[in-house]
């Protein structure tokens, strides 16, 4: 009896559990995205109540500092005042991340660059 190589294709057992490792991987990641996107959700309406809180107390400070004229109110105005800036900044600057930015601007240098190429090749085969 001669024994005949196998025409059977190799295992792909190392590369569905590569694939398999690569989707779970991929799922953890998302996983992470969507707790983090939360987090930041709550972190906004927190922010945002405090917000409104802080514009409360200003428009009620601001009379009883016509009235009474006391340091005191200036100084919690002055304090409220540094503090809604400071809860405003963290809300436009949290939205706005390189993260949101990065693809967009590598396609903008991409094929900004692409059409510069472009262009000088067709500026030179026009002869001018």
């Amino acid at each position: 009896m001669s024994s005949k190589p196998s025409s059977q294709p190799p295992s792909t057992n190392n590369s569905d559990q590569d694939g398999n490792q690569d989707i779970e991987q991929e799922l953890a990641e998302v996983e992470q995205s969507l707790i983090d996107l939360k987090a930041r959700l709550a972190q906004i309406q927190r922010d945002e109540q405090r917000q409104i809180e802080l514009k409360n107390r200003i428009d009620e400070v601001i009379p009883q500092i016509r009235q009474t004229k006391s340091q005191q109110l200036k100084d919690e105005l002055n304090q409220l005042k540094t503090q809604l800036e400071t809860l405003e900044f963290n809300l436009e600057s949290r939205l706005v991340t390189w993260g949101s930015f990065k693809e967009p601007f590598w396609q903008a240098v991409r094929f900004g660059g692409l059409g510069i190429v472009i262009g000088w090749v067709l500026k030179s085969c026009s002869g001018s």
